[in-house]
């Protein structure tokens, strides 16, 4: 019962600190997912096609997921340091010279909306564009993908 108050304790306090205030909501959104990059991998997955684009195929597979863990522990540590400041000033991204304020993806795939009631466009035939399953990793299905 202890551990539940102060979950709406901090919850509330969280609220207190962000209402109406664009800075410290963004700051907490971009920590929030910096913080969840590994449920992503998308600096591992970025790295491992920038890797077998600019080099051999079978060069430095290793040293491609090194270097894509490497950001992401970057990034999930970065995001937790936004999420504990979110109420102070500065607003701005950190360390943006190494790792990017947004999410990264591989070159080849970049998600878009979900196809679902309420993102469709046309009612007529039920359904319209978008992805059928974008928290999959790698699934490239778009409903209606005309390139």
């Amino acid at each position: 019962m202890r551990h539940t108050f102060s979950l709406i304790a901090a919850t509330a306090l969280a609220a207190l600190f962000t209402a109406g205030c664009a800075g410290p909501e963004k700051k907490l959104g971009r920590g929030v997912t910096n913080a969840t990059e590994f449920a992503r991998l998308g600096d591992i997955r970025r790295e491992k096609e920038q890797n077998r684009l600019f080099n051999s195929q079978n060069d430095g597979k290793a040293t491609a997921f090194i270097r894509g863990f490497d950001k992401s522990m970057k990034r999930t540590l970065l995001g937790a340091y936004e999420i504990v400041t979110f109420p102070l000033p500065s607003y701005d991204p950190v360390c943006t010279a190494y790792v990017t304020p947004r999410p990264v993806y591989p070159d080849n795939f970049t998600p878009s909306a979900m196809s679902g009631p309420a993102n469709d466009t046309d009612t007529h035939i039920g359904f319209s564009g978008g992805d059928a399953a974008p928290w999959l990793a790698g699934c490239r299905f778009r409903v209606f993908d005309s390139y």
